[in-house]
């Protein structure tokens, strides 16, 4: 994500490094990415639970838990959205850069996973006062059509992760977990997808519709990453060949190949045919890694990783902050020899490496995010 987040504001490179638009029919490796971050959050599911229940946790806490990690993560999705775009800048009072700036470093001392000897008085003011910047932050902004305060947009990458999240867990709570009922969940997601964006469609008019069916277009893939998940762990002893898996990577597959030639591929628009290409894709990458690294037992290269996989949020925020804060104070990090062609991607590489290791000292000073 830190790499085609990066390469997106790279000029001249090519079209299959890039966001397919919205009409093409077509998908990149880019548009992979968003739906891996949706499996993994599916994928996690059924171990978040069992940690939380073996824990002893009551349901009312798991609820909670629930609920607060959702806002949190629709939150700053919609914070995020609204530094990017539909300010008037000549109407605001603190510039737009510095707005971004405060917008995303804000989530860090609120979120931050503090020591336990971290003195509670300066937790309460870090956390306290990244809410209270939060809420000035909200009436400080000024849309273009004059109006105060911000609207949701189109959510944000995380603000999707978090409705994915909340709708397809939910689920997952009051059916216990079972297989068959998330692999049912996971067809009326599909269904519920595919009406959406079906011409004439009776239910297509209605804004509660609209609002749930654009959310479980998301949570399809959350909810195949609770199927394969399932599908690979909750048996007592693993298959040599998890045949159920490569039949489900199947399915997926033809279910967005049948489904192609009435709705097209694409992220933008968010067809059900993209959605089952993407989870075909995950399921496959997964089974690679679980045969590379569960069975032949090829680890060591995860290391390198391990550090963003640690703190995911935060290396997720962190390249928002260093964007606003070079903005904010007029800083040019790199010429502009490098936002182009080959030397751009080049950079997109290094940086994501770079990345990495600010990952490494934010982790070995607590500087961890967590919901």
């Amino acid at each position: 994500m830190i790499f085609v987040n990066e390469l997106a504001s790279i000029k001249n490179v090519p079209q299959w490094m890039k966001h397919m638009p919205a009409d093409a029919d077509a998908m990149t490796f880019v548009d992979a990415v968003f739906p891996a971050f949706l499996f993994i959050v599916g994928m996690s599911v059924p171990f978040a639970f069992n940690a939380r229940l073996l824990k002893g946790d009551s349901a009312k806490i798991i609820w909670s838990h629930t609920l607060k990690r959702a806002l949190a993560l629709i939150i700053i999705g919609v914070f995020m959205v609204n530094a990017e775009y539909g300010y008037d800048a000549a109407k605001m009072i603190i510039a737009p850069a510095f707005w971004g700036l405060l917008a995303y470093t804000m989530p860090i001392p609120i979120w931050n996973k503090y020591d336990k000897n971290f003195p509670v008085w300066l937790k309460n003011t870090l956390q306290y006062g990244g809410m209270l910047v939060l809420v000035a932050l909200y009436f400080l902004y000024v849309q273009d059509t004059g109006e105060i305060g911000m609207t949701p947009k189109w959510w944000g990458i995380l603000g999707l992760i978090g409705w994915a999240y909340l709708f397809t867990v939910v689920y997952y709570w009051l059916v216990c977990g079972k297989l068959w009922a998330m692999i049912a969940f996971l067809v009326v997601c599909v269904l519920a997808n595919a009406i959406n964006l079906t011409q004439g469609a009776p239910l297509q008019n209605l804004p509660w519709f609209n609002f749930i069916s654009g959310h479980l277009t998301h949570a399809a893939l959350v909810a195949a990453g609770v199927v394969i998940s399932l599908l690979f762990f909750d048996r007592k002893v693993p298959a040599k060949i998890n045949w159920a898996v490569i039949g489900f990577a199947i399915l997926f597959f033809v279910t967005g190949y049948l489904l192609r030639p009435y709705y097209g591929i694409s992220k933008i628009k968010g067809t059900p045919s993209w959605t089952m290409f993407s989870a075909a894709i995950c399921t496959i990458l997964f089974y690679f890694l679980y045969w590379l690294m569960e069975i032949k037992k090829i680890t060591k290269w995860s290391n390198f990783f391990m550090p963003a996989a640690a703190n995911p949020l935060l290396i997720y925020i962190l390249p928002g902050v260093i964007y606003y804060f070079c903005k904010a104070f007029n800083i040019h990090i790199i010429p502009g020899y490098f936002r182009e062609g080959v030397p751009g991607i080049i950079w997109s590489l290094v940086f994501s490496t770079i990345m990495l290791f600010v990952m490494k000292l934010c982790n070995r000073y607590k500087i961890q995010l967590h919901l």
